[in-house]
């Protein structure tokens, strides 16, 4: 196998290994729902702690699976627009599979409640 090959399957798997987890799944379904999403968002959508979520975000994105930035105090996602074709094609295949799930309809609600606040795609300031 070449270098390339190599780096390629390298890739796949660490993909694979970070979408294993049921949280950074729920994670992508709610990034591939909106353009961007703040911790905060992610944190009150899923109903888990802070330091939790955050974590699974790390992984997402040493996966490669998302990238991040900050605006003020809020610390933004989105799923890395760089993906390849291929690359979303996994993480599709991966979440159609668990988007029938009752939790990640529940999730969707959540979220859709949760962004009420927002006007023309602008946090309203708000605590998070």
């Amino acid at each position: 196998m070449h270098r390339s090959a190599y780096d390629t399957m390298d890739k796949l798997l660490r993909m694979l290994k970070a979408l294993a987890d049921p949280t950074r799944v729920r994670i992508i379904q709610l990034l591939q729902k909106r353009d961007e999403l703040c911790v905060c968002e992610i944190v009150d959508t899923l109903q888990l702690p802070q330091y939790s979520v955050s974590r699974h975000l790390g992984i997402l994105k040493a996966a490669g699976l998302v990238v991040d930035w900050r605006q003020g105090k809020w610390m933004h996602h989105r799923l890395d627009p760089d993906l390849s074709k291929q690359d979303r094609a996994v993480v599709a295949a991966v979440c159609a599979r668990a988007d029938a799930e009752a939790v990640h309809r529940q999730d969707a609600r959540r979220l859709r409640q949760h962004l009420r606040p927002r006007v023309k795609g602008e946090v309203v300031e708000r605590k998070c």
